[in-house]
């Protein structure tokens, strides 16, 4: 382990420059994160890795822009989900080539509990007009070939935003002595950050790897990148996680 980052450090005036919320920040913002120091958490000494709802019902069965996907699936997040497997399977190679735990989260169907997206809504046959809708309903939480669990990796449903609300994975990661996620998956606004927000709360250091998640629409995925960066997680690039775990398999 040695040369991995184990400690929290405050570095000076953070770079605004080449971020994927920079586009997206007021010169007020720029300006503010020149002055003030900012705290990356560091990878600590045992690391797991979250796969947060790779499934089928944000993927399709087919890459298509968002806004021809979201008339054959309701909850597609278009090319935004199938231009980041390319980076979630590298991330997963590294993952399983450094021999750390690997937990695939998705969402839990015929369990007789209502999902969170479910729950209360007074119109519960919007989607009754979607194509073969009942057939991609029983499909939607299977998780994507491209990503799918192999043998010994976890796999943890939920029926909640975050993977740690009404769930074992908290004993799961405490039985396993982890101190780290690394988070990828979707949607940056939605699980991912529910996810990243009770990992801190449980005081977790957390990893967003940035090319990893994805989200419907542009400005929350990378607002939430950013709110995430200064309060919750360090959002790294793809190489340093990857980096970090060839490092850490050595």
């Amino acid at each position: 382990m040695n040369g991995l980052k184990s400690k929290a450090m405050w570095l000076g005036g953070e770079s605004v420059d080449d971020r994927v919320w920079t586009p997206f920040l007021t010169e007020q913002d720029r300006k503010s994160l020149t002055e003030r120091p900012h705290l990356l958490w560091g990878f600590g000494e045992r690391p797991a890795l979250l796969l947060i709802d790779l499934y089928r019902w944000v993927f399709g069965d087919h890459p298509m822009p968002l806004l021809e996907a979201i008339k054959v699936w309701p909850g597609s997040c278009g090319m935004a989900a199938w231009d980041a497997l390319p980076h979630i399977q590298r991330l997963l190679a590294a993952s399983r080539n450094a021999n750390i735990s690997i937990i695939h989260i998705t969402g839990l169907d015929e369990g007789g509990i209502e999902g969170w997206a479910e729950a209360g809504k007074l119109q519960k046959n919007t989607y009754n007009s979607i194509p073969d809708i009942q057939n991609k309903k029983s499909r939607r939480f299977q998780i994507v070939d491209e990503v799918a669990p192999i043998s010994g990796e976890t796999v943890i449903r939920k029926t909640a935003p975050s993977a740690f609300w009404g769930t074992p994975l908290l004993g799961h990661l405490n039985a396993n002595r982890v101190d780290t996620l690394i988070v990828c998956g979707e949607s940056t606004s939605g699980c991912v950050r529910a996810t990243v927000v009770d990992g801190r709360t449980h005081r977790y250091r957390v990893i967003v790897v940035e090319e990893c998640v994805f989200d419907r629409h542009q400005a929350p995925h990378a607002i939430n990148l950013f709110d995430m960066h200064q309060k919750y997680a360090d959002v790294l690039p793809l190489d340093e996680v990857v980096d970090f775990l060839q490092r850490y398999r050595g």
